[in-house]
C-alpha cells in the first residue's frame, strides 16, 4: 500500500514538473514565469521526493529525500523571491498586458510596462 501511495506522489509530482515546463514556455514575460516555474517545480518536486521516501522508507535513500524536500522547500521560493525583485529593481519590463504594478508605484518610479 505504501508502494502504491508512493508512486502516486511521484506521477503527481511529475506532472506538476511538466506544467511548469509548460507556463515556461507560454507565459508572455519573465515575471509570470518565475510564478510558474516556482509554484509547480516546488510542489512537483516535493512530490516526487517524498513518493521516493514513501517507497524507500527509513534508509539513506529516504532520508537524504526528506532532507532534500525540506531544502527544496526553504529555499526554492526564497531564492525566486530574490531573483524577481532583483530583476524589477534592475529593470526587467513586465509585459504590456500587465495591468497594475504596485511595486513600481510604491517607490515612487515611473511605471515600467513594457510599451507597444
Amino acid at each position: 500500500m505504501t508502494d502504491t501511495i508512493g508512486w502516486f506522489f511521484i506521477v503527481a509530482g511529475v506532472v506538476f514538473n511538466l506544467l511548469g515546463c509548460l507556463g515556461l514556455v507560454r507565459f508572455p514575460d519573465l515575471y509570470n514565469r518565475m510564478q510558474a516555474a516556482t509554484k509547480s517545480v516546488t510542489l512537483g518536486t516535493c512530490g516526487i521526493l517524498f513518493g521516493i521516501f514513501l517507497i524507500a522508507g527509513f534508509d539513506s535513500l529516504g532520508i537524504k529525500a526528506l532532507v532534500a524536500v525540506l531544502f527544496v522547500i526553504f529555499n526554492l521560493p526564497v531564492a525566486s523571491h530574490a531573483l524577481s525583485r532583483g530583476s524589477l529593481l534592475f529593470g526587467v519590463k513586465l509585459w504590456r498586458g500587465t495591468i497594475r504594478d504596485e511595486f513600481t508605484a510604491d517607490r515612487g518610479a515611473d511605471s515600467i510596462i513594457e510599451e507597444q
